[in-house]
């Protein structure tokens, strides 16, 4: 597979990656070397949320071996725009084009990029397939395939339905990780925990009052199982959030807390922990931790009617378990990848086109 980077996400994977990113390019090259298709080619196309670039490039790139990444950008009023035609009319300077070559699959996540694709396939003359991840909020009819979490409210006869996001934590990727990361988080011991730190959301806040309660209970399981703890903050997790870990390790050499400079350790958390710590706010975090075979823990602050939905399901499979400071043997789990379902039903949907064999 072939992956174009187009200017601005170069300009993001500088940014994030670091001096990781050819950890990141070997692991992905790795993935590539496993997952060849058919000269099929396909766009990613988001409007820059992380949760929502991921989804849709993990998908496009499970099924096409060219994948293009679109990032597109709007300045208001455009940015709110009822249709995908007006939204490209106020793309910004940095924004990625919708334009030829035109791809034979678009792969699009979120309600702006649902517009987008739609107008798209418009503008291509009806040439690309569409498959939209999670719920376009409206005209899921004109997809050729929806893929929706299973407390998304879509309904049809293109939807297919799977219980966690899409993502790109493949083994691959989490092997090389844990090997970049192993001689690096040596020094905690084991049982080692995970704590994967979000951030507000919509208008469930996530500030100081909810980062004492996670550290709290972060500490008393620490207690109760004589291991160590790493702490990964995100890029929405509050600073002041992040100083409070921090404050709490230079107290204590079992606890150690990235800081949001130099290489990011998230994949190596997850591949190396013992068990993981996730904070509720990002359906996307515990997707990805599900994918790991380690038990999973959520915890649930203020949430969203929508997280709170997703994370009753996870529950009531047996796949988490709400974080309250406790040390519990855990119930054994499958590894959760939904990912693979929703590339078997995009792979159905090529064959049924005829485009499964061929590029066109």
């Amino acid at each position: 597979m072939q992956e174009k980077a187009t200017p601005i996400l170069r300009r993001a994977l500088l940014r994030a990656a670091g001096a990781s990113y050819s950890a990141e390019a070997a692991a992905r090259a790795h993935d590539v070397g496993e997952n060849q298709h058919s000269g099929l080619t396909a766009w990613a196309l988001t409007t820059g949320e992380a949760g929502m670039r991921t989804q849709a490039r993990g998908l496009a790139r499970g099924v096409a071996d060219e994948v293009t990444e679109k990032v597109v950008l709007s300045r208001p009023p455009w940015r709110k725009a009822p249709s995908g035609r007006l939204i490209l009319r106020g793309l910004t300077a940095e924004s990625d084009r919708i334009e030829p070559p035109w791809p034979d699959l678009i792969v699009s996540s979120g309600r702006r990029s649902a517009l987008i694709a739609r107008e798209a396939r418009r503008l291509a003359g009806g040439r690309p397939l569409l498959v939209h991840v999670q719920d376009p909020r409206g005209g899921s009819g004109a997809f050729d395939l929806v893929i929706a979490m299973d407390h998304d409210r879509v309904q049809g006869p293109n939807v297919v339905r799977v219980a966690t996001a899409l993502h790109d934590v493949t083994p691959a990727r989490l092997e090389a990780a844990a090997n970049a990361w192993r001689g690096r988080l040596a020094g905690l011991k084991r049982p080692l925990i995970g704590v994967v730190v979000g951030g507000p959301a919509g208008r469930a806040p996530f500030g100081l009052e909810e980062g004492r309660a996670l550290l709290e209970k972060v500490i008393a399981m620490k207690a109760a199982s004589g291991g160590g703890v790493a702490v990964v903050p995100s890029r929405r997790t509050p600073e002041e959030v992040v100083e409070l870990f921090a404050d709490a390790a230079k107290q204590d050499a079992g606890l150690w807390v990235w800081r949001r400079d130099g290489d990011n350790p998230y994949l190596g958390v997850l591949a190396l922990a013992d068990r993981l710590v996730v904070t509720g706010d990002s359906v996307s975090m515990v997707s990805e931790a599900l994918a790991t075979p380690h038990p999973v823990e959520v915890f649930t602050p203020w949430l969203r009617s929508t997280q709170q939905r997703f994370l009753a399901g996870l529950q009531a499979r047996g796949l988490v378990r709400i974080c309250d400071g406790a040390w519990t043997e855990p119930a054994p789990r499958p590894v959760v990848d939904a990912t693979a379902e929703a590339v078997a039903a995009v792979r159905r949907l090529l064959a049924d086109r005829g485009l499964a064999q061929r590029g066109v």
